[in-house]
C-alpha cells in the first residue's frame, strides 16, 4: 500500500452510494471500539464476492478482504416493526 507522501485526511460521512453505471454499491461506515474505525465496503457483481477494506484512526489502510457478514442496506434503512 502506498501512503502519499504529506497526504491530508478526508473526512467522509458514512454514507451508501450506488454507482448505477457500474452495478456497485459502496457503504462508509464507523466501527467505532476497534482497530479499524472505518470500513469501506463494496458490494455488486465482483469476481470473488463483496469486498471490506479497513482504515486505522489514522485513516491508513489496515486491512481488506472479503466481506462475509452485513447487507449494503444498513439497518437504518430497513423498516422497524
Amino acid at each position: 500500500m502506498t501512503v502519499k507522501p504529506n497526504g491530508g485526511v478526508c473526512h467522509i460521512k458514512e454514507q451508501i452510494i450506488k454507482d448505477d453505471v457500474s452495478g456497485l454499491t459502496f457503504q462508509f461506515a464507523l466501527a467505532p471500539g476497534t482497530d479499524a474505525p472505518v470500513r469501506m465496503r463494496v458490494f455488486g457483481g465482483l469476481p470473488y464476492g463483496n469486498r471490506e477494506i479497513l482504515f486505522d484512526a489514522e485513516g491508513v489502510e489496515a486491512g481488506a478482504g472479503t466481506a462475509l457478514t452485513g447487507s449494503c442496506t444498513p439497518s437504518w434503512l430497513r423498516e422497524v416493526r
